[in-house]
């Protein structure tokens, strides 16, 4: 008999502790650990290892069961209500897998602990989270490493994704339509392979789950207390189960929310001057010359690697998420040894974005800045009093718009056939869909004031420099946008920027699996299947930087936007609590312009004569397909395995392989510049040659071994150790060979490649370890470390100099290669103890060390984070439940070598406070409040060699509150 589905005290994954907590946390653990007899007096004596079923609980709330289903076994139900009753549900699917695994389960019914589904996957141990607009979780990390190396699956099915590449955006995804999550760490051969850092199933509810009719409707209203904007969302599940045989589930989910994100940042980069000595490596990054304090014309010895600002920006991000969903499952039981299971959900995520910033050119160039001021090898104070209107400070108005509606969409079949007592199979077949066209719809519009002024800028180590601007007719810069002195006739046309992707991506699967059951010589099972999955994605890249019709209103043919009319200038934004916290003397109210407005406006001007002598012509400027950076790729992957399941009286384990083989085929396009024509100072326009196609194709096989075992040293303590070799594939964009030179109409002469078939995938050597202490029921501490030999790691090499036939100019060519190798080594540690008296704790921390190597170079890996920890405080008893968690991510390297070697960008440390509160009125009402970044958390990133540090961004979500009611029946 196999011991692999061993019944367990529950407990839910480890959810978190802050760093600084980890160590208290332990000290607690050593203090519990020996009142634990008297705990296990308290509990229910927990089976032996060769039990079969975990024990079911009963909750306040009532009772419901879980049939879940992982890719290596079917787990026992599991009754679940309330949130210690999903703390437990988690912790019995840790303890009972086969692998390395943690968990989330839905408090009920479509109810997930955290509003967003990367919310509550960063309470796991070893799991961090990107944030998006609004403070939104939206890309997952596993244990350091990045969104790429991690496979996000739905019923153990790919997602299709609206992104370039193939990490999930979870946003796109409402967590009323998912039952649960699981993280696996670890590999085995039965499990789906493409994942280095881990694996991410969601799990869909059954109708089996609660026998029965049931439903539960769920209204909520939220605001934003920085923004003090508000949102609302009506959720809705019913299932109903017709005796034994038919199961019928469906979900419906909207929800209208607005958020609003301030930023600020150095969105043209730093200028730092170049350093004579070839060791330092580094050729400079001015453009308008090197930064010249004592103006001879010559780099002097010390002015070599002199910085500089080049631009700053500082505004808010207005967006409003929609979202639609939908999903069912209908299952079918006729007889015992058959199930047949289709289900489906379909989403869409409306969530356009509108950027109003206010944005400062300040680039270096020769007689643009003078009184100079430097300090520590930084010029931090300078005035910019030129009277040519190129020279001079031109303060600017930016409008970024975002069009993203994205389609989701996932169909799926799965049936169960008995065929003997010993032998069955499960066959799977679905397609995953992802769809957003945004194509040319995306903005970055530039207005320019064209006023005289004198503007001094100096640097205080703050986000955003101070800056003063006094125009020549008195007019100050800051307090005249307050006074509201400034409108329409104060602003030429400048930049307009019109681009977007039109991406779809497709993947179809199928697979047919089989488990005969041998229970002999310590072999419980021998697993096999096939499976096969033909991947399609393209993108069309639509813009008027491949016209140049983004500079077609700048320079000499600029308009004043006075002249346009059509109420452009709609907007003077005085926003509530923008940039409190931020010091610097900068402006802090700004104008906004209307975007539809002003391109009707610039139709409207169709006609009227330009300086150059022809006439505006607004399709000279509209954007077109652009051949350079759209392609098309199909992955076809066919994968067999075979897992032989043991198992003896104190132990158990498996062992497999996994043969994968992969091809691909991929089409670019190639377009020469054939001429080039200087503007005015950073600014060209730039002709291309007809694009003509790039065809490639490439392939490869892999095999990938793993071994697993678990050994009880008693019903309370267990070991894990693992063993595997793993592949995750590269981005989807970087097997198209596609290049763009689009940097040069701004006067950077670098090609950029995007990828190319024969890029192969991360491959890495891991090894995994862990003991787990189930001391008392619904509590436990366990303790794992891994480490991963990667190799192929995928980073860029950049060569300077090079000639790529555009002649009187060289180029620096940026492309994607396979990088030497890396190595990732960590420890997790992770905490939880409900007490009979409704308390709780919950806590984890992960630590990372990683290191990669390019060309013999040793380099950090970008977007690990050496530590992510969390604590979780929770309180249910009786009609009330109550709880708190903060998780907390450290200082990282986003970015590396920036500003040459060492000059590395880092994200700051972050901690993320939420609580919740709930009141069950009685059995069918429920309250709820939830608040979200209760601290108001912002993101920071800093530039800096350990000697100097540079402001580079800054984000600012504020605080939001959830107020909620749910309606069981």
């Amino acid at each position: 008999m196999s011991a692999r589905t061993l019944p367990a005290p529950s407990v839910p994954l480890a959810q978190s502790p802050l760093t600084s907590v980890a160590l208290a946390v332990l000290g607690l653990v050593a203090s519990l650990s020996a009142l634990s007899p008297a705990w296990a007096q308290q509990a229910a004596p927990a089976p032996s290892p060769s039990a079969s079923a975990p024990e079911a609980t009963a909750s306040k709330a009532g009772t419901q069961t879980q049939d879940s289903k992982d890719a290596s076994q079917t787990l026992d139900r599991v009754e679940i209500s309330g949130t210690r009753a999903s703390l437990q549900r988690s912790l019995n699917l840790k303890r009972n897998a086969a692998l390395v695994q943690d968990s989330i389960s839905a408090t009920e019914l479509g109810r997930f602990p955290d509003d967003n589904v990367a919310d509550s996957l960063s309470h796991i141990t070893g799991v961090s989270i990107s944030r998006t607009a609004g403070g939104e979780g939206q890309k997952v990390s596993v244990r350091g490493l990045g969104p790429e190396y991690t496979l996000t699956t739905f019923n153990n099915r790919i997602l299709a994704t609206d992104g370039e590449g193939r990490d999930f955006a979870f946003d796109v995804l409402p967590s009323d339509i998912i039952n649960g999550a699981d993280v696996v760490k670890s590999a085995q051969a039965a499990v789906m392979e493409g994942a280095i850092g881990g694996v991410v199933n969601l799990r869909s509810a059954s109708p089996f789950d609660q026998p029965g009719q049931h439903g539960l409707l769920r209204l909520e209203a939220d605001r934003n207390t920085m923004s003090r904007l508000n949102g609302g969302k009506l959720s809705g599940t019913y299932s109903n189960t017709f005796g034994s045989q038919l199961g019928v589930l469906v979900g419906l989910v909207y929800a209208d929310r607005k958020v609003r994100t301030d930023t600020a940042g150095n969105d043209g980069g730093w200028t730092r001057n170049p350093i004579s000595d070839p060791a330092a490596n580094w050729t400079g990054n001015a453009w308008g010359g090197n930064i010249d304090p004592n103006g001879n014309g010559v780099l002097d010895p010390d002015e070599e690697g002199l910085i500089g600002p080049g631009q700053f920006r500082v505004g808010s991000v207005m967006e409003q998420k929609k979202r639609l969903a939908l999903s069912g499952k209908v299952e079918w039981r006729p007889a015992d040894n058959f199930k047949l299971v289709v289900d489906g959900m379909r989403t869409r995520l409306d969530s356009p974005q509108v950027g109003y910033q206010q944005s400062f050119y300040t680039l270096f160039s020769p007689g643009r800045w003078s009184n100079m001021q430097v300090s520590n090898g930084v010029v931090t104070g300078f005035t910019m009093d030129n009277s040519d209107p190129e020279l001079r400070l031109n303060p600017e108005l930016l409008n970024l718009t975002t069009h993203r509606v994205v389609d989701t969409a996932l169909y799926g079949a799965n049936a169960e056939w008995k065929a003997t007592a010993d032998l069955k199979f499960n066959g799977d077949v679905y397609t995953s869909t992802a769809k957003r066209h945004s194509g040319g719809q995306d903005t970055y519009t530039v207005l320019r004031m064209n006023q005289p002024n004198v503007t001094t800028v100096q640097l205080t180590g703050s986000q955003v420099p101070s800056i003063t601007t006094t125009l020549a007719d008195g007019r100050d810069l800051a307090q005249g946008l307050a006074a509201g002195q400034f409108g329409a006739n104060d602003f030429n046309t400048h930049y307009l920027g019109l681009s977007g992707d039109n991406i779809d991506d497709r993947i179809n699967g199928i697979s047919l699996n089989g488990t005969w059951s041998l229970d002999r010589f310590n072999i419980d099972s021998i697993q096999f299947g096939i499976s096969s999955t033909r991947r399609k994605k393209s993108r069309d890249l639509v813009d008027n930087a491949i016209n140049g019709g983004e500079n077609y209103y700048s320079g000499d043919n600029a308009i004043n936007v006075g002249n346009l009319g059509g109420n452009v200038l709609d907007q003077n934004l005085h926003l509530p609590n923008f940039m409190n916290g931020v010091s610097g003397n900068f402006p802090r109210n700004f104008l906004g312009f209307d975007v539809p407005n002003y391109l009707a406006a610039l139709q409207a001007y169709n006609g009227k004569p330009r300086p150059d002598g022809t006439t505006y012509d607004f399709s000279q400027a509209a954007p077109v397909w652009n051949p350079l950076q759209s392609y098309r790729v199909k992955e076809t992957t066919t994968s067999a395995f075979v897992q032989a399941d043991l198992s003896g009286d104190r132990w158990n384990a498996d062992v497999g392989v996994r043969l994968v083989h992969t091809r691909t085929s991929s089409t670019a396009w190639d377009a020469k510049i054939v001429d080039l024509v200087e503007n005015g100072p950073f600014n060209y326009t730039a002709t291309y040659a007809a694009p003509t196609p790039l065809v490639e194709t490439g392939s490869y096989t892999y095999g990938l071994p793993s071994a697993n075992f678990v050994w009880h040293f008693d019903d309370k303590l267990q070991m894990r150790l693992g063993a595997a070799k793993t592949m995750a594939r590269p981005s989807v964009e970087q097997l198209a060979p596609t290049s763009t030179t689009a940097s040069v109409a701004w006067g950077d002469f670098t090609q950029v490649y995007g990828g190319n078939a024969q890029i192969k995938p991360y491959s890495a050597r891991q090894y995994d370890a862990s003991l787990e202490w189930y001391y008392a029921r619904n509590s436990a501490l366990t303790f794992a470390v891994f480490q991963k030999n990667i190799k192929n790691q995928i980073t860029t090499s950049w060569q300077t100099g090079v000639d790529i036939g555009v002649p009187g100019h060289l180029f620096n060519v940026l492309k994607p290669i396979n990088g030497d190798k890396a190595r990732v080594r960590g420890m997790e540690i992770g905490f939880q103890h409900l007490f009979d008296n409704g308390f709780g704790v919950r806590a984890q921390y992960t630590r990372n060390n990683s290191r990669s190597w390019v060309g013999g170079e040793e380099r950090p890996l970008e977007g690990i984070a050496p530590a992510t920890s969390s604590l979780g405080l929770l309180y249910e008893k009786g009609p009330w439940s109550l709880s708190a968690t903060a998780d907390h991510t450290d200082e990282f390297v986003s970015a590396i070598n920036v500003l040459g070697p060492g000059f590395n960008e880092r994200a700051k440390a972050i901690t993320w406070l939420t609580a919740q509160a709930a009141y069950e009125v009685n059995q069918w009402l429920r309250i709820s409040i939830e608040g979200r970044n209760l601290t108001d958390a912002k993101q920071s990133y800093t530039l800096g060699d350990g000697n100097i540090v540079l402001p580079q961004g800054y984000n600012r979500w504020g605080r939001s509150f959830t107020v909620g009611a749910s309606l069981k029946f």
